[in-house]
């Protein structure tokens, strides 16, 4: 036995319509959260060659998408907006190596609140010989308006320069709907 609820309006105690039909399948949603924004995802426009061994802030230059315009391209940095605090999902991935024909011994990809690290991920290579690899950092954080984060890379190589390359890394975050 199947049971059919037929309604064009949904509404809340206060008579709000929170969802419409308009009786063809096409639906209307109002004063429903549901949005994972503000959102933003940045990269790299040029190589970063920064100094071997010492945590150098990456250069995510060039913004992919930008909900809220919260992305500072200038100051590599989101900055959650007015009103916008709550939970937020934060991830990075880099290709980190030597642009020489060195081996990379050490990396570390770390995310920054308010200048402080918080997060940090390392992948060790002194058993493999790799002139380069790719690392990722993750978490959830609740942060309030104002709070910025930012990402920090480690580059360690056996000899030669470091470089943190373009394309293949990437800044970004979402609001989580709570």
């Amino acid at each position: 036995m199947s049971s059919i609820i037929k309604v064009n309006t949904i509404q809340d105690a206060g008579g709000n319509a929170l969802l419409t039909s308009n009786g063809s399948g096409t639906l209307t949603t109002n004063n429903i959260s549901g949005k994972n924004t503000p959102a933003f995802e940045a990269t790299i426009t040029t190589e970063q060659n920064p100094s071997d061994n010492t945590y150098t802030l990456i250069n995510f230059d060039s913004e992919i998408f930008d909900t809220a315009s919260a992305y500072d391209t200038s100051n590599k940095r989101f900055t959650v907006p007015s009103g916008q605090g709550g939970k937020y999902f934060i991830y990075s991935y880099s290709t980190m190596g030597s642009n020489t024909n060195s081996d990379l011994a050490e990396a570390f990809l770390g995310i920054y609140k308010n200048g402080s690290r918080v997060k940090q991920a390392y992948a060790d290579f002194s058993e493999n010989k790799v002139r380069y690899s790719a690392i990722s950092v993750s978490n959830t954080f609740d942060l309030s308006a104002g709070d910025y984060i930012q990402m920090y890379g480690l580059v360690n190589i056996v000899s030669g320069s470091a470089e943190i390359r373009t394309l293949e890394s990437t800044f970004g975050g979402y609001k989580i709907i709570e």
